[in-house]
């Protein structure tokens, strides 16, 4: 019998990329390929590159590089490169990088397996040409279900398929392999946007907003909480507009309540919400549902209301506070995260202490700061008043070092607070370390728990914040609480 052939799948960039990665996984796997952990031992490398800015895209050169060095010395064939990068890029990429063997677009996703069986054999596939995705769906929303099985959407994967193509779980298995086992996963809940930010080339690579039906949504999170998940977290560009396509832009405020009933699921998290677009009913939804973490990731990007419009974006600092006051009026506890941008072409000294003023009275949780710099395709890109960079990095460093202060005092503020902790690393004198509601995976802090003892990834642990690191907390788990009684008796 031939060895089996073998692949590594090398993720970077964001949930949702994680996600597509999986649905490769399970593609691959699907037609026997062995999947493995590390590069070094694959006979092909796939990289799952990112596309956004541009220190993601020259961590996606560096990955695919490395990758491209193991075939010196190690068994790794060929190196391939996919994802936002790749589909952004195309043509341009593989002549940029002749290390990549392969650059495959979004397209080429439900032929994966017979793409690296030709490059791996030393054949060629021609790098795709890259296009406006925006372009390949109806304008109407409402047209555009009857057309998406024509076009690839990563990470939605088909509702029906043959028997052995992923684990068992009920008539629609999803098209998805777990490549951790983390007691937490992402579910894609749309892709693309419509969205037209002066600063973002996303939807031209990602495509226009199509929401995936509430039945597959469902069925994934099932199969995912068989697998022993016990978070998930609900991703896209912008989840609250899912459902505009299909009839009712109010189809998350339903779906996450049947979310939060799967059997094994403890906790459900919405990320990627704008703004302009929060209704009063999802608000309620969010922070009056069981299971489903008051948490709000809102993308603010500033609050002076100059800027905004040059980023054809809406809101200002005083209706941006009366939103979080309307969420904590109704979860006090609620955590809320945001990334802004500061250099923004025509940004004003005023208009940098307007955003100050707004950091100040808003208590986040978790702040991402990012300096300004040019997207190609963008329309940003071509306006004429742009600020130096050292300007931009001067003021970069002055809304950093306030972000760091705040979310510093906002942990502080938690001192005393009663959280459930999701047990996600058990690490002998290192500790253990979970997370609480208002933090979301890898971007929003940890817990570290005073105590371990019976304790193991994947358990919620009920705990009273007794300090903090930064962002970080500390919490001391509290005896006699259902989580650590359940776990002692094991």
């Amino acid at each position: 019998m031939p060895e089996r052939r073998t692949v590594a799948l090398v993720t970077l960039g964001c949930a949702r990329n994680e996600v597509d990665s999986e649905e490769l996984a399970g593609r691959l796997e699907a037609d026997g390929w062995q999947l493995v952990e590390d590069a070094a031992d694959a006979d092909v490398a796939v990289v799952n590159t990112c596309g956004f800015v541009e220190a993601a895209k020259k961590d996606s050169v560096d990955a695919l590089l490395e990758a491209n060095d193991l075939k010196d010395h190690g068994r790794t064939q060929a190196v391939v490169a996919v994802g936002c990068m790749a589909e952004r890029y195309g043509n341009e990429l593989a002549a940029a990088l002749p290390e990549a063997d392969g650059v495959l677009g979004f397209d080429d996703y439900a032929d994966i397996s017979d793409r690296l069986q030709t490059i791996l054999s030393g054949g060629i596939h021609a790098a795709h040409t890259p296009r406006d995705r925006r372009k390949l769906l109806p304008i109407s929303p409402a047209e555009r279900q009857d057309s998406a099985a024509a076009v690839a959407l990563p990470g939605h994967g088909p509702a029906d398929l043959p028997e052995g193509v992923s684990p068992a779980s009920g008539p629609r298995a999803p098209l998805r392999r777990r490549l951790d086992g983390s007691p937490v996963a992402s579910v894609k809940l749309a892709s693309g946007c419509d969205r037209r930010c002066s600063f973002c080339a996303i939807p031209s690579f990602r495509g226009s907003f199509i929401s995936r039906r509430p039945s597959d949504v469902l069925n994934e999170t099932r199969w995912l909480a068989e697998q022993g998940v016990k978070e998930i977290m609900l991703v896209s560009e912008n989840n609250t507009s899912y459902g505009k396509d299909l009839g009712d832009i109010r189809l998350l405020e339903s779906l996450l309540p049947e979310l939060a009933e799967v059997d094994g699921l403890e906790r459900v998290r919405v990320s990627y919400l704008q703004p302009a677009e929060m209704r009063p009913g999802l608000i309620d939804v969010l922070t009056s549902t069981p299971k489903v973490v008051p948490y709000f990731d809102l993308s603010f990007q500033h609050s002076a209301p100059g800027v905004l419009r040059a980023m054809r974006r809406f809101g200002d600092t005083d209706r941006f506070l009366e939103l979080l006051d309307t969420i904590r009026g109704k979860a006090p506890q609620a955590g809320v995260r945001s990334n802004f941008i500061v250099g923004f072409p025509g940004e004003s000294e005023a208009d940098l202490a307007e955003l100050e003023r707004f950091l100040n009275g808003a208590r986040l949780d978790a702040i991402g700061v990012f300096g300004y710099s040019d997207e190609e395709g963008t329309e940003a890109a071509t306006y004429d008043d742009k600020l130096d960079e050292d300007v931009v990095a001067e003021r970069l460093a002055r809304v950093s070092r306030l972000a760091e202060e705040l979310v510093s005092q906002r942990a502080e503020e938690r001192l005393g607070e009663t959280v459930h902790v999701l047990v996600e690393s058990v690490g002998g004198e290192d500790g253990v370390y979970g997370r609480a509601a208002h933090q979301a995976p890898e971007t929003d802090g940890q817990v570290l728990l005073t105590s371990g003892e019976g304790l193991r990834v994947g358990r919620m642990v009920e705990a009273k914040v007794v300090g903090t690191e930064g962002v970080d907390l500390v919490a001391e788990p509290l005896a006699g609480s259902p989580s650590c009684s359940e776990e002692a008796g094991r």
